[in-house]
């Protein structure tokens, strides 16, 4: 009978152990914030948000700072509200500019912000708002290889 209960025992300690485990993976895995937010909230408006999607890194010189953590639209402006979570160590300037940027031909679309530094500091919540949309690589190839070139007819070359 000894024996049956230690065994329970160490099963018992076992899955607590494990049920720790798991919930501690997936709040770091999750990016979930457990004590306290570190993070605050921007927003940019784009003309078109292309291939960016919840996740994506938001980076200023080189390193991320946050990431994509919403999309809306504004009806009346017809434009994509990207809300960003940046890191509260980071000061992002009224005069910031936000660009969609992908990391190489075919990669990941991400955030980039060229910091400003002119302007006043943009407390949480607020807008950057000039901005940049992503580059259509389909349309720009297809301007360079049918749109943009001259054909020049035969009594063009008189």
């Amino acid at each position: 009978m000894v024996k049956k209960y230690s065994t329970e025992t160490l099963v018992g300690i076992f899955m607590v152990v494990c049920i720790v485990c798991v919930a501690y993976l997936t709040l770091k895995l999750g990016d979930v914030p457990v004590l306290g937010d570190k993070t605050y909230p921007l927003f940019a408006k784009f003309t078109s948000v292309s291939g960016l999607k919840i996740g994506s890194p938001v980076e200023m010189v080189g390193m991320q700072i946050g990431r994509v953590s919403g999309f809306s639209m504004d009806q009346k402006d017809m434009v994509a509200v990207v809300e960003l979570r940046i890191d509260k160590s980071v000061k992002v300037y009224d005069d910031a500019v936000a660009s969609i940027k992908s990391n190489g031909l075919l990669g990941d679309k991400f955030i980039k912000i060229d910091a400003g530094g002119a302007g006043k500091l943009l407390q949480a919540k607020g807008t950057i708002t000039e901005t940049e949309p992503p580059v259509d690589l389909i349309e720009l190839i297809s301007k360079y290889a049918f749109g943009d070139v001259e054909k020049k007819t035969p009594k063009d070359a008189k």
